[in-house]
């Protein structure tokens, strides 16, 4: 199969690539950079030169292939636009990466004892309402001869199989542990997200791409920890012997944003990947997001 991937110089677009290039597949990965191009073909995958925002390039490569993979922005609505509408009445599959903050309740660092799986209604915060519409406008093209689909992740955690080794949260995390000597929290840290190896997430994307049907929209998880420990988890793991630290909105603003404080680091996303499960057959099984920081998976990061 000849598939065109978005984001494979990143952590999960390169992952999907990689891990399609190496079971045979034709993979072709949108790169803006000759560095970035030189890394995907070190690992089998044609690099396309251009941006979300070169239509006429995006539209190239989705004629091209026989599927679409998007793994670059969950909120880019005019790349999303310019794929869908190359293959619409192709029956081709386009299968689009959302992000489990769609359901995430902004709590301060408070926790939330909500749960959603795909079935349950919600209602999205301010910050993830344009998202829920686009996914929405995504799986609408089922009736337009696309075979869309969405795969939507949780924190996802573990080396990655691309020129991207490592997601976004824990590495943040990480990094201002380190910066101030000891691990901190936005709040009392007891919001919970479900995450989700990366290796376990890949095999979903390959299960998805054989097998998911037409307008079909799946979690990802197999586990959930509170970010105060995860930020434990790394205390111990950088031999600090006192406990994490509280940060204020404020604080937590100045180090990743407003917008990553309210929506990531002090909300709640708790997910159930019910439907990955019983329609595909997804077995996740990687380590613990805890014993991933424990083990070394981090080393890296941590300097240790």
């Amino acid at each position: 199969m000849r598939v065109f991937v978005t984001g494979t110089s990143g952590y999960i677009g390169g992952s999907v690539a990689v891990a399609l290039a190496a079971a045979g597949h034709e993979v072709s990965g949108l790169v803006r950079s000759e560095r970035s191009a030189e890394q995907v073909e070190a690992f089998g995958i044609t690099p396309v030169h251009g941006t979300l925002d070169d239509a006429e390039v995006l539209r190239a490569a989705a004629t091209r292939a026989d599927a679409v993979i998007n793994a670059a922005n969950a909120d880019h609505e005019p790349s999303a636009q310019a794929l869908l509408g190359a293959i619409e009445g192709t029956g081709k599959t386009y299968l689009h990466t959302s992000g489990s903050s769609i359901v995430g309740t902004q709590s301060a660092g408070e926790r939330v004892d909500a749960v959603f799986d795909e079935d349950t209604p919600f209602t999205p915060s301010s910050g993830r309402a344009a998202r829920v519409a686009l996914n929405q406008h995504i799986l609408s093209f089922k009736a337009k001869g696309v075979r869309a689909v969405i795969v939507c992740p949780s924190l996802i955690y573990g080396l990655g199989r691309g020129p991207a080794k490592h997601s976004i949260q824990v590495p943040l995390l990480i990094k201002l542990a380190k910066k101030n000597g000891v691990a901190r929290h936005y709040g009392p840290g007891e919001n919970i997200w479900s995450n989700v190896h990366i290796d376990d997430l890949v095999e979903l994307y390959v299960l998805a791409l054989a097998s998911a049907p037409a307008g079909a929209f799946y979690f990802a998880e197999n586990g959930e920890n509170s970010m105060r420990q995860v930020c434990e988890a790394i205390n111990r793991r950088l031999g600090v012997k006192t406990g994490t630290v509280v940060m204020s909105l404020d604080e937590a603003s100045r180090e990743w944003g407003e917008g990553m404080a309210r929506n990531t680091m002090g909300s709640n996303s708790r997910v159930r990947a019910v439907r990955a499960r019983a329609e595909l057959g997804w077995r996740p099984g990687g380590p613990s997001l805890i014993d991933e920081i424990e083990s070394g998976c981090y080393a890296e990061c941590l300097g240790t």
